[in-house]
């Protein structure tokens, strides 16, 4: 990993990330159920809020998963493996219920929802830390075993109260739910996301140079300096709002978090100063792309519907999952010499 970073470099590298979600964005802005091309004035706001959606939601999942990646000292770690997305899904959907209306309606609703979905995904990550963390030690198989469990338990929970509950619609419907999808959002749900995100992005770039200590052994790391325990927590907290913020107004889009990252990582290499900014834009242009397609798939010629955005990250994802399992030495490889 380079040893000098500036303030030039960073600056020059951000620009760059904002330029390539720019163009995407303005590309995927032109793609519509109806055809390709510019839309006229009374579909503006229709096809920019999505494109818009689609980049910030895949921009804090992304960033969320090289976090993790990072702290866990895992290549598998991701919020949805971990069911911190679920997690996080399932409190701000309780949030909908009738006896929260009062939230829910209330000119603050926006910070009570995505507290609500911060509660569930810090609750999830928790969860997943102390049982796969029992033995002093995370051990991968285990931890990817325990979110696998908490993704089901929350699944569960979730068809439970659909059940009993009737007369609460589910935005997008029940599959958008399970898989994830851009759903309308009030303006003042968006703005909180955005700035909820904004925040955590501003703090992961902050420590992004102790993460890089952070893929040592905690031994190493105290040796360099740095406090590797708060570093751990900091990196997680951030993370774990981000994705809640992301996935109360979305629901749990999978492997965004596992993808991005890794194909990052591939181009840039480990240091997470690089990663950071450059594997989240990677997670934005990659939804805006997953978004656009189910707009074109929803054409009366193909499939006359229109998609969850989530069923098409997950068919990339679940063979991207397995390779990295095939790989076998993934599991335990450091992250620093991927």
């Amino acid at each position: 990993m380079s040893a000098l970073w500036t303030a030039k470099r960073l600056l020059l590298t951000l620009l760059g990330c904002a330029g390539a979600v720019l163009v995407v964005g303005c590309v995927c802005f032109l793609v519509g159920s109806t055809g390709v091309g510019w839309p006229h004035a009374g579909l503006w706001r229709i096809r920019l809020e999505p494109v818009m959606d689609s980049a910030l939601i895949g921009f804090a999942l992304a960033m969320a998963g090289v976090a993790y990646q990072a702290v866990l000292r895992n290549p598998l770690a991701d919020p949805y493996l971990l069911g911190v997305s679920s997690g996080a899904s399932l409190t701000a959907y309780i949030w909908r219920l009738p006896a929260l209306a009062v939230l829910a309606s209330a000119r603050w609703g926006g910070i009570s929802q995505q507290g609500m979905a911060f509660a569930g995904a810090l609750a999830a990550v928790i969860l997943v830390l102390g049982v796969a963390g029992r033995r002093g030690r995370l051990e991968p198989v285990t931890l990817l075993l325990t979110g696998v469990i908490v993704n089901a338990v929350n699944g569960s929970v979730f068809l439970l109260i659909n059940s009993i509950v009737r007369d609460m619609p589910v935005a997008g419907g029940t599959l958008t739910f399970l898989v994830g999808g851009i759903q309308d959002v009030t303006a003042n749900q968006r703005m909180c996301a955005a700035v909820i995100i904004a925040v955590c992005a501003l703090v992961l770039l902050v420590i992004s140079g102790q993460l890089n200590v952070a893929m040592f052994d905690d031994g190493e790391a105290e040796s360099l300096g740095v406090r590797i325990h708060r570093v751990r927590w900091i990196a997680i907290i951030a993370a774990s709002l981000a994705t809640a913020a992301a996935v109360a107004i979305s629901g749990p889009i999978g492997f965004i978090g596992l993808i991005c990252p890794h194909a990052a990582r591939a181009v840039v290499g480990s240091d997470q100063r690089r990663l950071v900014p450059i594997a989240a834009s990677a997670g934005a242009i990659l939804l805006m792309l997953a978004d656009a397609a189910t707009r074109l798939l929803a054409a009366e010629n193909l499939l006359a519907t229109k998609l969850p955005v989530g069923v098409l990250t997950g068919l990339l994802g679940g063979p991207f999952f397995l390779w990295l399992l095939l790989r076998g030495s993934s599991l335990g490889k450091p992250l620093r010499d991927s």
